[in-house]
């Protein structure tokens, strides 16, 4: 594929990349915060979808500390996070999820390049969907929170002794835009049209 000539590395986003899986994360938070007041929820689904490549963990941080005024949530931000995990590991496990376009790409040229996974998902919880959906063999390395992506993208550079020049991130969120610039690599926008906002490069199939 002609984006990726110069290319020996693709760092992956997860979710809405690889995996369908934005309107069941939504229904995971709604779940998760059944028991609070309705807006105060829709805020907090607004920021989890302009923020989609942050973790649960500063979503439930930000619903907390920023919509609730509370003080001190890092335990109930802990509880929230397993319980949301925990509907995750049932709901995102179907490979009718998987974009076909993308996993056909992947399974195609994995041994062309160095693939990994870095993701806002939960790292443990990701593994095991991968394992679930048959897809961890394609990657060297599934990685994701409670590291920051910014943070997960410069340890695979150190850790392998990568040449930026080399590497690129494709992602669907500002979150991803955001990790790959701090990292001096290449971003290509996937499955955001608004990433076209960006001077950057955009993937309208593979």
């Amino acid at each position: 594929m002609e984006y990726f000539k110069e290319k020996e590395i693709i760092l992956w986003d997860f979710d809405g990349v690889i995996l369908d899986s934005m309107e069941i994360r939504s229904l995971g938070f709604r779940k998760v915060l059944s028991q609070y007041p309705a807006e105060q929820v829709e805020e907090l689904l607004t920021f989890h979808k302009q923020n989609g490549g942050l973790s649960r963990y500063v979503k439930f941080r930000y619903f907390l500390e920023e919509i609730r005024g509370e003080e001190n949530a890092k335990e109930e931000v802990q509880q929230m996070s397993e319980a949301y995990s925990s509907i995750m590991r049932k709901k995102l496990k179907s490979k009718d999820l998987l974009i076909d376009e993308v996993l056909e790409f992947i399974s195609k040229n994995h041994k062309k390049f160095d693939m990994h996974i870095v993701s806002g998902s939960d790292g443990d919880e990701l593994r095991y969907l991968c394992s679930n959906l048959e897809i961890s063999d394609y990657f060297l390395s599934i990685n994701g929170s409670p590291t920051p992506k910014i943070e997960l993208v410069s340890l695979l550079l150190s850790n392998y002794s990568y040449v930026n020049e080399k590497v690129c991130l494709i992602g669907d969120s500002i979150n991803d835009y955001d990790a790959a610039m701090a990292n001096n690599i290449e971003f290509f926008g996937y499955n955001n049209s608004d990433l076209k906002k960006k001077e950057t490069r955009y993937i309208e199939n593979f």
